[in-house]
């Protein structure tokens, strides 16, 4: 090289004038010190479904490899996630029978509430056993709550249903619930019904910003807990809402929420971020089943590296902010990250 392009190329190697970032992205040792964002397998929570009367998994065929689980399935996915090392599980149940009130979330031998005693007998406290309180999954109806003659969900009786599971969830060996009905007052209402059941140390993890999302559809596949008649509109909130989203999460901690929860997460990872910007407590975001589906559906075409994209995404919320994640795919990625 001669002339001016070969002084300017010896200027350019001797103060070159501006920042080479490829130094620090040369090699994959150097791109792990470097990294910013981390996902450890116990940033990582499970979702499970679990069924009544049934011996054997039950393949969901809008989610690919999440299944519903009988009893003794469940047990088994238990073991193999504490053996991952994941944070914790959050268990969904569906139950034989269902009624307006949703008899069976708060029932002793109520699905969830039997496999809470089982997990709990088996592993102690080497998971985080998580129990959604909610009522969809054991309501005739497939709403979040008790429904008036007219058709809407009627806030405050719900309340005190939602007061009676969670008691119900704790007894059964529950390390802490985790409202996702949205009903205006919930987080008082089971913190007064868990501390007057002398369960003051259960802690509860509410789902603060919940949005009536489009993104739930394989989950009422999965929960066959779709709404029978109408939708959830008038209780989740509305996905243009940004700063509901901050008045909500100030009114769950008010009335005594221990960590809040943000669902979706992807579609709101800005959310997210406002979220733990705002608060002191930890921040979880939900991965729901339309995510997961479309991931899954996309790789399945040959269209997206599939591992890739699955951290990718988990890192994605984490660098939003979430503490926590809840994602089906907790165990994979929790192999995956420690390969």
């Amino acid at each position: 090289m001669t002339g001016a392009a070969g002084r300017a190329g010896q200027e350019q190697g001797a103060n070159p004038g501006f920042a080479r970032g490829r130094r620090l992205r040369s090699t994959p040792a150097l791109r792990r010190l470097t990294a910013q964002t981390r996902v450890a397998p116990a940033d990582l929570v499970l979702p499970v479904f679990v069924k009544e009367g049934i011996d054997e998994p039950v393949p969901i065929g809008s989610m690919p490899g999440v299944v519903q689980h009988s009893q003794d399935s469940l047990r088994k996915a238990a073991h193999e996630a504490a053996e991952a090392g994941i944070g914790g599980l959050m268990l969904f149940g569906i139950p034989s029978g269902k009624d307006p009130v949703g008899s069976q979330a708060d029932a002793a031998d109520g699905v969830v509430n039997v496999a809470l005693q089982n997990l709990r007998a088996d592993l102690g406290d080497e998971l985080v056993l998580m129990a959604d309180l909610c009522l969809c999954e054991y309501t005739d109806h497939g709403h979040c709550g008790v429904v008036t003659p007219a058709g809407v969900v009627d806030n405050d009786p719900t309340l005190d249903r939602y007061a009676a599971v969670a008691i119900a969830q704790a007894q059964a060996g529950a390390h802490l619930v985790a409202p996702s009905g949205m009903m205006d007052g919930q987080v008082a209402a089971i913190r007064a019904g868990l501390d007057s059941a002398a369960f003051t140390e259960v802690p509860i993890l509410a789902y603060a910003a919940k949005y009536a999302s489009g993104f739930y559809g394989p989950f009422r596949e999965a929960a066959e807990g779709a709404p029978q008649f109408g939708d959830r509109s008038t209780y989740q909130m509305d996905p243009p809402n940004a700063d509901e989203a901050l008045r909500e999460v100030a009114q769950d901690l008010a009335e005594g929420a221990d960590a809040v929860m943000v669902k979706p997460a992807l579609p709101y990872l800005d959310i997210v971020t406002k979220v733990a910007a705002a608060v002191q407590v930890p921040v979880s975001a939900y991965q729901v089943s339309g995510e997961y589906a479309m991931v899954e559906a996309a790789a399945a075409n040959g269209w997206v590296d599939r591992e890739r994209a699955i951290l990718e995404t988990l890192v994605a919320i984490r660098r939003a902010g979430a503490g926590q994640v809840l994602t089906y795919w907790a165990v994979e990625a929790a192999r995956l990250l420690t390969r």
